[in-house]
């Protein structure tokens, strides 16, 4: 029987790590890498709204099969919630649907709220501006009719919450979740049990599971390299499998 001969390893398995700009969705980023390296197989470990910046970890070639690894890590993000003004979508690129003042909400208010509501295992209604799929159809076309359904709660789990800084009507926070939070539900929840509503104003993913911000490359960066020298910014599948 004839041994196969192994292939050697390509120096573009592997991830890249992203600073995904904002107004740029996750799939264009991919698309954008994929067409500019012209990569056969090019996808991302885990979507970013539009809205929101940070670490996107896109999977190049046979570095697709860490998928799952990189998915399923906890995330920690940064952002910025806005009180007293509820959007269709619980964040800015959403239609104004109620405003209120929130003048009288302090710091102590909000900590009071999150520790007592959005720390540990809770559970999270999705929003209808998401690509979850009922019947084969995502939410967000749905929403782009006006229609809105019932949703099943998610289960999650909050493992850190902090507020780095209160400007009413601005929070300022961190918080470490496990996958599959949407943080805009958060500040549409942490809002709404206030009494005044809210939404997510900006944010920024630093890190997913082990991998961090600190590793990432913006899209100039990245466009300005060659196919030689991207394979530089690579974490390559051979090292990364030994981890």
């Amino acid at each position: 029987m004839r041994n196969r001969r192994r292939r050697a390893p390509d120096p573009y398995d592997g991830l890249l790590l992203v600073d995904k700009p904002t107004d740029w969705t996750s799939h264009d980023v991919v698309a954008k890498v994929r067409n500019h390296f012209k990569l056969s197989k090019c996808g991302h470990g885990g979507t970013l709204d539009p809205l929101a910046t940070g670490l996107l970890v896109l999977l190049i070639g046979k570095g697709t099969k860490l998928s799952d690894r990189v998915m399923n890590g906890d995330k920690v993000y940064e952002g910025v919630i806005h009180l007293g003004v509820t959007t269709n979508s619980q964040d800015a690129d959403g239609e104004i649907l109620e405003e209120k003042d929130a003048a009288h909400i302090t710091r102590e208010k909000v900590e009071e709220v999150i520790a007592k509501n959005f720390m540990g295992p809770i559970e999270q209604i999705p929003p209808m501006v998401s690509a979850i799929k009922k019947d084969g159809v995502p939410l967000y076309k749905m929403a782009r009719k006006g229609l809105e359904i019932e949703r099943e709660p998610r289960k999650i789990e909050v493992f850190e919450f902090e507020v780095t800084a209160f400007e009413n009507p601005l929070v300022h926070f961190r918080v470490k979740s496990t996958k599959g939070t949407y943080v805009r539900t958060l500040a549409h929840d942490i809002g709404n049990e206030l009494g005044v509503g809210g939404s997510l104003d900006a944010l920024r993913r630093t890190q997913s599971g082990p991998l961090s911000i600190d590793k990432a490359y913006t899209m100039e960066e990245i466009l300005a390299c060659d196919k030689e020298t991207i394979s530089e910014k690579i974490l390559h599948l051979a090292d990364l499998i030994k981890e």
